[in-house]
């Protein structure tokens, strides 16, 4: 199951707590996205532990990814949508990653509002 997150109050908690909700929050995603695509091999903890091992070098990485399972987890639920994967990295690469967490967020919340309209 996905959860639907508010993407303000997730940043305000990203910033209030100087940086620590941010690493829930991207182990979240990451757990989430790996659910939504049917992805096993896509999780939080690993993406985070292979992030610091790596310098931030896997985290540029995570970010082309999560765009490439987020655009796989939009086809396979029927929502058409765009490959924002290379767009993710650009914004990384500028030290922009928490506009991908909201983006991908965003997407998510999406996939969540749909789901639960499927439930219901």
């Amino acid at each position: 199951m996905i959860k639907e997150r508010n993407i303000v109050v997730c940043i305000l908690l990203s910033i209030l707590t100087c940086g620590l909700y941010g690493i829930y929050w991207y182990i979240t995603l990451t757990d989430d996205v790996s659910r939504a695509n049917s992805d096993p091999n896509f999780t939080g903890i690993k993406a985070f532990l292979f992030t610091i091992i790596t310098c931030g070098i896997y985290g540029l990485y995570w970010n082309y990814k999560v765009g490439k399972e987020m655009y796989e987890a939009n086809q396979k639920h029927g929502i058409s949508s765009s490959d924002n994967s290379v767009l993710y990295l650009l914004l990384s690469i500028i030290g922009l990653a928490i506009v991908n967490y909201c983006l991908v967020q965003n997407e998510l919340n999406t996939l969540a509002r749909q789901s639960n309209n499927v439930q219901n």
